[in-house]
This record gives structure tokens, sequence and C-alpha cells, in this order.
């Protein structure tokens, strides 16, 4: 003879009969709307030096910065001017990248180019 078939399933829960549900004890969980924040962006900027021609300069902006030739004069003008100049506005990995790929073609050059990310 099976276990089970002596011992027949209880009838109740144990603890007592079940009570109606009233809701008490239940939890219930709101939808709140989240707000995904856009991503912070960083500016690339590249320094002036008294070394690195201004043909690489504009060369570097056109290949990695996708600059015509007259608005890559016009940066490269600028940060021979006035010490800096801003390439480009990014998220953080790309300008990190794009800082990465100015350093090392200019160490490839042999140029003393030095190219920074900063948070807008």
């Amino acid at each position: 003879m099976p276990e089970n078939a002596s011992n027949p399933p209880p009838s109740q829960p144990p603890g007592g009969p079940l009570a109606p549900d009233d809701g008490q004890g239940s939890v219930v969980a709101e939808r709140q709307a989240s707000r995904v924040e856009p991503p912070r962006m960083y500016q690339v900027v590249m320094l002036n030096d008294d070394f690195t021609p201004m043909e690489f300069v504009v060369m570097v902006l056109q290949e990695f910065f996708h600059r015509d030739l007259e608005t890559a004069t016009h940066i490269m003008l600028k940060i021979h001017h006035e010490g800096r100049g801003v390439c480009g506005v990014y998220t953080k990995d790309v300008a990190a990248t794009k800082v990465e790929m100015v350093l090392a073609a200019a160490r490839r050059a042999g140029h003393p180019l030095q190219c920074i990310m900063e948070a807008t």
C-alpha cells in the first residue's frame, strides 16, 4: 500500500481556515516614470605647440574629425592664436577614442601635438 494512501491530504491549510482576501498585507508596486539622463558630453580639445606643422593639424582635423578644409583651417588658426581649439563634442567613449587616435598619429609623425578631452 502506498504511503500517502493512509494520510489523506488536509482539508485546511495549517494555521486555520482560509480567510477571504481583503487586501491586507498585499504589496502593490506603483509604476514610476523613470527619467533617463542623456549621456554627458565631452569636448575634444587640441593644444598649441611651437613644433607641430599647421598642415598636420589641418590633416588631423579632416581625417579624424571629418572637417572640410575651410573648417579645419579655421580650427587650426584658433588653436594657433588662442592656444587651444575644440575639435568636436562627443560622448565619453567616442571622445577618448578620438584623443587616442590623434595622439597616436602625432607620435607616428614625430610631432608633440597634444589633444585632451574635457567635460562640457
